[in-house]
């Protein structure tokens, strides 16, 4: 567990020095927010309650959306952090700089994100309780920076172009293999194809699988209320 916080707070503060860079050398980008500043004391309370219960499969996400954006939690649905992970009453503070169309409201945020509400829910449906799921499973962003151009359009790490991108596919790429290995992670499975892909080029020692993303932009995320991605999902955590 420590460790894992560790290198947190070295993946916070490395993005939060290569942040400029990346706004003056990636033109898709306008903004950047860090959840791992401005929502630190969530985050570091998902670290210590939830990475060190005995997980040996690890889901990755590609970079935060709406639901980590405002409660530090990879995949953190505002309702389901704060009504399954029991994760309430902690200070989430503002980015330096605020969009407009992208207000921070915190833990208390009424609005869910429908990718976060489909993978605790399977979760939860599953294990229990959130301190059973994190005896199986711990889930992390590749990048933790949730990124917008002019117009606050999300846009994702792969989308990126130039020298700093580079930068902090590297930072991201170390903080993988360090939780990987502090964990003793036997299995990785990526969100999405992204971040499959991120993984399989770090990772040949261990099973690298997928799991379709469970975004309502995906058709096949919504395809038959839900019940199809469902069933992907459980089929490939064998849950």
């Amino acid at each position: 567990m420590d460790a894992v916080l560790e290198a947190a707070k070295l993946l916070r503060d490395t993005t939060n020095e290569l942040s400029p860079s990346l706004l003056r050398n990636c033109k898709q980008i306008d903004w950047i927010y860090n959840p791992l500043d401005y929502a630190w004391a969530p985050h570091q309370e998902w670290i210590r309650r939830f990475s060190g219960n005995g997980a040996d499969t690890l889901l990755v996400g590609m970079n935060p959306g709406h639901g980590m954006g405002n409660t530090g939690v990879p995949f953190g649905c505002p309702e389901q952090v704060r009504n399954f992970l029991s994760i309430t009453d902690l200070e989430v503070y503002q980015p330096s700089q605020i969009h407009p169309k992208r207000t921070v409201y915190g833990l208390e945020c009424p609005k869910p994100e429908v990718s976060g509400r489909r993978i605790w829910t399977a979760l939860a449906e599953h294990y229990g309780s959130p301190e059973e799921v994190s005896k199986h499973i711990y889930i992390v962003n590749h990048c933790p920076l949730w990124m917008f151009n002019g117009a606050g359009q999300n846009i994702t790490p792969d989308k990126l172009t130039g020298v700093a991108s580079k930068k902090l596919k590297a930072i991201c790429d170390q903080h993988l293999r360090t939780v990987v290995d502090v964990m003793g992670i036997t299995r990785v499975i990526g969100v999405g194809r992204y971040a499959q892909r991120q993984a399989a080029e770090i990772f040949d020692e261990i099973e690298v699988d997928w799991v379709p993303h469970p975004s309502p932009a995906s058709p096949f995320a919504n395809r038959n209320g839900g019940a199809d991605w469902r069933a992907a999902f459980a089929d490939v955590l064998q849950i």
